[in-house]
């Protein structure tokens, strides 16, 4: 199956929060990311609000519920109980833990599986008992026992971080060492059973490769990127472009 895209429009919200005015509206971009073949959004609720709102989510929820019922709604953040309390409330398809700290500017790092496998476990027993699929945000440096540790927890997936890899656009020989660490670790994430996600600084450039080196990836979460190619060519072009480059017939 080719990779699915969700598009993160936290970008978008940060862009709409500069002023106190509704626009550019979350919600009506979101409908033409679906419209234009996306197969999910994704939201990073961060404590402060400073991208998407609380108040972003019930309205993205009953936008994917009303008009696009087989796409999925991710939310991802730190599972902080205020964090855990809002995806039982909102009932997302998917939910992606993330290590970050509420003072970072994005998130920057996988998780210490070591150190947070055992705090995991009940978290993840709680959003799946819910009926959401619990993805962890993992560094893609190739160490197996991390990964082994990961399903230990009892999640459904791993999100390999792909910040360094997108950091080398001026650097193809490192981008294709990292390239290479990041599907040893997802070639041992599957072979746990772990399904495998990836996402940040992806774009259309590099996204073939990474879809060449892990051809059973799940699904991409892409915002920076998409968002700065959605000013250039319009959200649902854009949407196009970023599928083709998954390997989607669109």
């Amino acid at each position: 199956m080719p990779t699915t895209l969700s598009v993160n429009v936290n970008a978008i919200a940060m862009l709409r929060n500069r002023r106190d005015l509704p626009w550019p509206s979350v919600e009506a971009l979101g409908r033409l990311a679906l419209q234009a073949g996306a197969s999910g959004l994704t939201v990073h609720p961060r404590p402060d609000q400073r991208h998407i709102r609380f108040t972003d989510l019930p309205v993205l929820r009953a936008l994917i519920d009303d008009e696009f019922p087989k796409a999925e709604f991710n939310i991802e953040g730190y599972p902080s109980e205020e964090f855990l309390a809002l995806c039982e409330q909102t009932e997302p398809e998917q939910v992606t833990l993330v290590p970050d700290d509420p003072s970072q500017a994005t998130s920057d790092h996988g998780f210490d599986f070591r150190a947070t496998s055992e705090w995991l476990k009940p978290i993840v027993a709680r959003l799946k008992k819910g009926g959401m699929r619990v993805s962890l945000f993992a560094d893609g440096d190739g160490d197996v026992e991390a990964v082994k540790l990961a399903k230990a927890t009892g999640a459904d997936r791993i999100e390999l971080y792909t910040g360094p890899y997108g950091g080398c656009f001026d650097n193809p020989e490192l981008g294709a060492e990292i390239l290479e660490r990041l599907g040893k670790t997802a070639d041992a994430a599957l072979v746990e059973g772990l399904d495998v996600n990836a996402g940040h600084d992806l774009t259309v450039a590099n996204l073939p490769a990474l879809v060449k080196r892990i051809p059973r990836l799940a699904e991409v979460s892409i915002g920076h990127g998409l968002t700065a190619d959605a000013l250039e060519y319009g959200m649902a072009e854009t949407v196009r472009r970023f599928c083709r480059a998954c390997g989607q017939k669109v």
